[in-house]
């Protein structure tokens, strides 16, 4: 069985280490904050000006004020502060956020993630995801394994416009998890969804990959 939006974001937060600063992208990568290993302490860095988010709030717990960089209700922590999207963004481009987990449309073999836009799709913006591949330590990729079509969104080249080249780490999708050596080039196969098999991946990934022992 694939594993669920939430299964994914738990086995995602497997990543994350003590002490790290931590960024959330939209989508699946915001359902990290509810899975955040016990023993592990991390802070949480929304773009659009917070350091230190909560879990999501509960129904009827919502403040409309305080949002992530998704315009999703969060919640604020003892130790939670707040500043303007310039500091945000001098914190990601001067390499002081550890970690991000991003939502894409495509990542390549080689590690190219395209994440913001489709060709003649209403266009919000490019966001903080540019900046995040280019300022942040290590990039997770948090995605489904094919789009609603069926079609792989794990390729050998993407055929959207990049977000950033040879910048992912690690790709977890519903159905697995693929490490990415950015100085080899290539995709090694590390874990499977319980009860996904090897060959399954296969013919869902467009990409070329390896297995791991």
């Amino acid at each position: 069985m694939p594993w669920t939006r939430e299964q994914m974001a738990a086995r995602a937060a497997r990543e994350l280490q003590d002490g790290f600063y931590v960024n959330l992208g939209i989508g699946i990568p915001t359902l990290v904050a509810n899975y955040i290993p016990d023993g592990i302490e991390v802070t949480l860095q929304s773009e659009n000006g917070m350091l230190g988010m909560g879990p999501f709030p509960y129904e009827g717990d919502e403040d409309p004020d305080l949002i992530n960089a998704g315009k999703q209700t969060i919640t604020q922590l003892p130790s939670s502060s707040y500043f303007n999207s310039a500091e945000s963004f001098a914190m990601i481009r001067g390499g002081h956020i550890d970690l991000t987990f991003l939502g894409a449309m495509e990542v390549s073999q080689n590690g190219d993630i395209a994440n913001w836009t489709i060709p003649g799709k209403m266009l919000k913006g490019m966001g903080g995801a540019m900046d995040l591949v280019a300022g942040v330590k290590r990039v997770v990729a948090l995605m489904e394994h094919a789009n609603k079509a069926g079609v792989s969104k794990i390729v050998k080249q993407c055929t959207l416009p990049l977000t950033g080249s040879a910048c992912v780490d690690l790709v977890v999708t519903d159905l697995c998890v693929f490490n990415l050596d950015r100085h080899q080039g290539g995709l090694t196969l590390i874990e499977m969804a319980p009860g996904v098999t090897l060959a399954e991946i296969k013919a869902k990934t467009e990409a070329n990959f390896t297995t791991s022992a």
